[in-house]
């Protein structure tokens, strides 16, 4: 399914500062080289999707990128923190990252309420008033303040998946990583999750969004990146991808899935 949301604005990032930085990357599973060499930046505000096959590496890339996966070799920066074995840095790039993931990982034995101050109040050491208001704001930003007080069970996919976003966003990191965050979704619920990340790309967030999602991915990215076995292959423009695409393993993916 391809979704049309508004156009973007024009957004000029030349002197933006570089949040993400990562130098010839690899990770391994055992014989299994997931990724090879992968060097990027991304600026800050910036919106990068990534494409890919399945077991390219994108969603090994951005997990990464919060620690979720250890890299075996290379350099990764997180708005100038370096990722390594240093707990206190590893601590401080986890408070810039939110994470939303294929499927919503929501407590089932918690309120959405409490789904989304948990990490304020736990980790922020947010007080418990300060927490439920801004639960509350963040529920009418993706829409759904009248699910507050319901259990994950009592809600659809779309709205699960609603309030993993503004669970991870409760923690007000600098940067978003979306993992497939539609592909386990009905497709009449698709769209109600993309309008809510568009509107925090319009916002200024920095995101990098591993979809399938074509329509997205034209409208709402500043650039598009795409990996196939390991490796980062092309990157563009979402003009460049959807009119003239370099590679020919950029070719034959697009060509697969458009």
């Amino acid at each position: 399914m391809t979704t049309e949301p508004a156009t973007m604005p024009e957004r000029n990032l030349e002197s933006a500062d570089d949040i993400i930085i990562a130098e010839g990357v690899d990770k391994w599973f055992g014989d299994f080289q997931a990724l090879d060499n992968v060097s990027m930046r991304i600026k800050e505000h910036e919106i990068v999707v990534v494409l890919g096959p399945s077991g390219s590496g994108k969603s090994t890339f951005i997990r990464c990128l919060n620690r979720l996966e250890e890299h075996d070799k290379g350099r990764i920066v997180i708005d100038g923190i370096e990722m390594n074995d240093d707990v206190r840095n590893l601590n401080a790039i986890r408070s810039e990252v939110g994470m939303v993931f294929q499927q919503f990982n929501l407590f089932p034995h918690l309120s959405v309420m409490n789904n989304i101050t948990l990490g304020p109040r736990k980790v922020r050491r947010m007080p418990k008033l300060d927490a439920d208001a801004l639960a509350m704001q963040l529920l009418e930003r993706v829409g759904i303040p009248e699910q507050a007080e319901k259990y994950p069970s009592q809600l659809s996919g779309g709205q699960q998946q609603r309030v993993a976003i503004a669970r991870a966003l409760a923690m007000q990191p600098k940067i978003m990583l979306f993992d497939e965050p539609t592909s386990a979704l009905d497709p009449e619920m698709i769209k109600e999750v993309l309008d809510v990340m568009q509107e925090l790309a319009r916002s200024g967030m920095t995101m990098i969004v591993v979809t399938h999602e074509m329509g997205f991915a034209r409208e709402v990215a500043d650039r598009l990146m795409f990996f196939d076995e390991g490796a980062l292959v092309e990157e563009g423009t979402p003009q460049h991808f959807f009119e003239n695409p370099q590679e020919d393993r950029t070719k034959l993916f697009l060509s697969q899935i458009l």
